[in-house]
């Protein structure tokens, strides 16, 4: 495909929400850095996510998102223009962000026009839409880079480019290259951004698990260990490390794992761009599925519970429930061989 406009020098990709659609994004950095081997990538996130871009050794900058609003607004439009951004890519829409490029006068604003701002604010209005797309979306986001010349991504192509992302610690400080026993994380809730599956299938993963003699660690926030902690048969083989890691040390604590089990969630999709090989627990309903938001990476796997979802609302929708302890045990064995 032909480039609409001149070479870009500068272009800040903007996506300030959560940290497995921030983890989607990162091919298309690594994308860009390929087919424009001089340019200046920037990424504008939230702070809370800057640690898995910071992992992305093609990207030039983190914009912190949380400091930056709080400037006043000539303060934000003098650190456009000290970047000298040419270009800005709206893969996740926020209209101040919209609004303040259209203001630092950012010559080439692209974003989708199934949002009223974009048509006041970017210069660049792709027609697509995600919701019922068979298309992953991290293949999706790069229909907001065909300005830039680039067509729609195999698969092969995203799992290319998210090797790049790699962990700034060898270690972190998880000693858990030091164990003799397979290490499997078991990540059973995501901050209800995705379906879970009950708490009593991942206690008897665990208990299958010490029995084959794995060490296993069970990981998440403070809050959600307070949710998980009694529902699990803690002992010296299974053991709680919620709210015990920031994000850039579990993001080496999933790098020295054997493998990982979750849900549709940040952890997932750290593994599987690490190359730990992982689980992904889903529902076939429409939007959640697998084939728009399965981990990254040569070594993912997912599970559905039925092949497609006829449940009547997202409600009453208990498709990732059916997913038996057995299938999962099943492939972590095949997991464990290797």
């Amino acid at each position: 495909m032909k480039i609409l406009f001149e070479i870009p020098k500068a272009i800040l990709i903007s996506r300030t929400d959560s940290i497995g659609d921030v983890m989607l994004t990162l091919p298309m950095c690594a994308a860009l850095k390929e087919k424009f081997s001089n340019v200046k990538i920037y990424f504008l996130a939230s702070n809370y996510t800057i640690p898995v871009i910071e992992c992305m050794k093609v990207i030039d900058q983190v914009i912190d998102y949380n400091e930056l609003i709080n400037k006043s607004i000539k303060e934000q439009v003098g650190v456009f223009k000290s970047l000298e951004i040419d270009t800005i890519i709206h893969v996740f829409p926020n209209k101040k962000i919209a609004s303040l490029a259209k203001k630092a006068k950012v010559k080439y604003r692209i974003g989708t026009s199934h949002r009223a701002f974009h048509w006041l604010t970017c210069n660049y209005n792709l027609n697509f839409t995600r919701k019922n797309s068979a298309l992953h979306e991290a293949q999706l986001n790069f229909e907001l880079l065909k300005p830039l010349g680039f067509a729609i991504p195999t698969l092969n192509d995203l799992n290319q480019w998210i090797s790049a992302f790699k962990t700034p610690l060898v270690n972190g400080s998880t000693d858990l290259e030091k164990l003799k026993r397979k290490k499997i994380i078991l990540h059973p809730m995501s901050q209800g951004s995705a379906v879970e599956w009950p708490l009593h299938q991942y206690s008897q993963v665990a208990d299958y698990l010490i029995h084959k003699g794995v060490e296993v660690y069970v990981t998440g926030t403070e809050k959600e260990g307070q949710k998980f902690r009694k529902a699990f048969n803690w002992s010296d083989q299974l053991k709680d490390t919620s709210g015990q890691f920031t994000l850039t040390e579990l993001i080496a604590f999933i790098n020295g794992a054997d493998g990982l089990i979750a849900c549709s969630t940040g952890p997932l999709h750290i593994a599987g761009a690490l190359g730990t090989p992982c689980v992904g627990l889903f529902s076939p309903r429409i939007p959640i599925h697998p084939g728009r938001w399965r981990p990254l990476g040569e070594k993912s796997s997912v599970l559905t519970g039925r092949e497609s979802c006829a449940c009547k609302s997202k409600e009453a929708c208990d498709c990732l429930l059916q997913i038996s302890v057995d299938q999962v045990t099943n492939l972590l064995d095949n997991l464990l061989k290797d």
